[in-house]
């Protein structure tokens, strides 16, 4: 057994978590908001809504968008962006490695004691 848990940024609503950092690490790689989405089986619609909705919230730019020409156009993660997501990761490790602990100090005995016999 173990415990399970969701974690977000809340700023009067879900402002950043792990979809949204997932979305972001996934333009990062192929600088294309479209095909973040794609791979993450997301219409592109909601790809950008949710990134309009976490700028509003965060009060900062997540994207650099370069509109068609040439090569097409694309998405680049902003450098304040890349640096919550990094933030963001380290969070997540830290705030798992205390809920272990937290858990093993309050339940993780017991109910192994209790699931044993």
């Amino acid at each position: 057994m173990k415990i399970a848990y969701k974690i977000w940024l809340d700023n009067n609503g879900k402002a950043f978590g792990r979809g949204p950092n997932e979305l972001l690490k996934r333009v990062e790689a192929t600088n294309s908001l479209r095909q973040a989405a794609a791979q993450m089986a997301m219409s592109y619609s909601k790809a950008w809504k949710l990134i309009n909705d976490m700028e509003d919230k965060l009060g900062f730019p997540l994207l650099e968008r370069t509109v068609g020409g040439l090569v097409g156009g694309g998405s680049k993660i902003t450098p304040r962006a890349k640096e919550l997501a990094k933030r963001y990761d380290n969070l997540e490790k830290d705030i798992q490695k205390a809920m272990v602990k937290i858990y093993q100090k309050h339940l993780g005995v017991w109910l192994g004691k209790e699931t044993k016999g």
